[in-house]
């Protein structure tokens, strides 16, 4: 009888398999800015759908990082409704930075 078992790969040759830590790194680092920055959108929407005080530090605060994230987005909508044109003009930069950046960190963990 003969041994049909394949031989084993000498080290070196091949897929390896293991992650490299600095791309997973990266990855962590890419996934955590874009779910902060959607989680400032949303917390913003939140405010401003609850009439938040606008002159309260913590809500001044949130607002301008949510302009500051979402200056390409403004005005996109222009909706009658002013609850409406915030949660649309303000909730799709956040789901574009989501599925962006938790896209990249996907690709990123795959090297």
């Amino acid at each position: 009888m003969t041994d049909t078992r394949p031989l084993p790969e000498p080290p070196g040759y091949g897929y390896d398999p293991s992650p490299r830590p600095g791309t997973q790194r990266a990855a962590l680092v890419i996934h955590t800015i874009a779910d902060v920055a959607a989680a400032f959108l949303g917390l913003w929407i939140a405010l401003y759908l609850l009439e938040a005080n606008h002159a309260n530090v913590f809500v001044g605060f949130v607002e301008g990082v949510a302009d500051t994230l979402a200056w390409w987005s403004q005005d996109i909508f222009t909706m009658d409704t002013e609850n409406l044109r915030v949660l649309l003009n303000y909730g799709l930069p956040a789901v574009i930075y989501l599925v962006v950046g938790h896209g990249i960190a996907m690709r990123l963990r795959r090297f």
